[in-house]
């Protein structure tokens, strides 16, 4: 099951990407070093775990990298597995 359209936030004041589904936070969470994006948790919880959110959540950390000119470190275990199995995000990698 994946949930089509989500509405993924950029809150710079928490460091992290997030969005409410079913009024539950889903989240990505970062720590900044320079210019290097550190991404270090992401958290869905286990009711709505297999719909994609997830991957929508580190996807946009990503994108957000991409546009900011950052590097990412994937100190994550998700954002690891998430690396790998995305070969167009390993020009991102620091």
């Amino acid at each position: 099951m994946t949930t089509p359209s989500l509405s993924i936030e950029h809150n710079v004041a928490q460091q992290r990407f997030e969005t409410h589904v079913d009024g539950l936070l889903c989240r990505c969470d970062y720590r900044m070093s320079g210019a290097t994006m550190l991404l270090v948790h992401t958290e869905v919880p286990p009711r709505l775990e297999g719909r994609g959110i997830a991957a929508a959540l580190v996807r946009a950390a990503f994108e957000h990298a991409a546009a900011a000119g950052l590097k990412v470190v994937p100190a994550c275990s998700y954002v690891r597995a998430y690396a790998r199995r995305h070969p167009e995000t390993q020009a991102l990698l620091a």
